[in-house]
């Protein structure tokens, strides 16, 4: 707020807020002073995603019928004080809102925005150890976020983003057409790398290589986390050069934390809930 206050452009990590209305405020003051902004949601710069949006634009599997995506990681219980902050709920750092929010975008952005939501959040780790100071903390931050959904054009979703103690199956999205099937698997959605698969009728799935015009980084750029990262950097600074508007922006962060809202909400209320 401070930066934005000074008419600064601004980057910020995601999520944006703590809550709904934190990213709010921030995008109003932003908008405000015409200022721009961006949010690392990196997973709408990763090359495998944006591809696999594009050949569902183009059609190349017909209409989207169903969408499963799966996100199983490694709990992380033994934390110092940098990181330990995130079990509790309220501070707005954990699996639903971090690897959940990320994932939900790298959905979203594929196949278009969910409508409505019926959710269940559970914490099961409940307690984690301060490597720093030795104590144990309780943890009230969800570590199970499962979402039956429906995109827009009616396509039904399912969705889970869980930690787990012991032997993750890691990332499988899977993108189900009236003529065709596409999957995404390997690293996160945010930081890869993936390996798509796709097929036509009943071919069988084949591995798919990911055009060149898709990767915006100078050859030698590190796999790992980093590269997300400079794939989106490249494009906020093609963005700003042009004096366009960068996406994902402020204003796409309201949008994606008013979904992780609508989450909660349904989980709390035990209801179906519009997005």
């Amino acid at each position: 707020m401070s930066a934005l206050e000074t008419g600064k452009a601004v980057f910020c990590e995601w999520p944006l807020g703590a809550t709904l209305a934190e990213a709010e405020d921030m995008f109003n003051l932003a908008s405000a002073g015409g200022l721009a902004t961006a949010v690392g949601l990196q997973a709408r710069s990763d090359p495998t995603l944006m591809y696999a949006r594009e050949l569902v634009q183009q059609g190349h599997i017909g209409e989207v019928l169903a969408v499963n995506f799966s996100g199983v990681s490694q709990a992380v219980t033994r934390r110092g004080v940098g990181r330990i902050w995130q079990g509790d709920r309220r501070n707005g750092a954990n699996t639903l809102t971090i690897a959940g929010g990320h994932a939900i975008d790298a959905l979203c952005f594929a196949v278009g925005e969910l409508d409505e939501v019926s959710a269940r959040l559970a914490t099961r780790i409940t307690e984690w150890h301060n490597s720093d100071t030795g104590e144990t903390m309780r943890v009230d931050s969800p570590d199970w976020i499962s979402v039956s959904g429906r995109l827009g054009n009616g396509a039904e979703v399912s969705f889970l983003v869980t930690t787990v103690p012991f032997n993750p199956s890691g990332n499988r999205f899977e993108i189900y057409g009236r003529e065709g099937t596409l999957v995404i698997s390997g690293g996160s959605a945010n930081v890869g790398p993936s390996q798509l698969r796709g097929a036509r009728g009943d071919e069988p799935l084949t591995e798919m290589d990911v055009p060149e015009r898709f990767t915006l980084v100078p050859a030698g750029t590190p796999t790992g986390p980093a590269r997300n990262v400079a794939q989106a950097y490249t494009r906020l600074a093609r963005a700003m050069a042009a004096g366009e508007r960068f996406e994902p922006d402020f204003a796409h962060a309201v949008a994606r934390h008013a979904l992780l809202a609508a989450i909660e909400r349904s989980a709390a209320e035990g209801r179906s809930v519009r997005v």
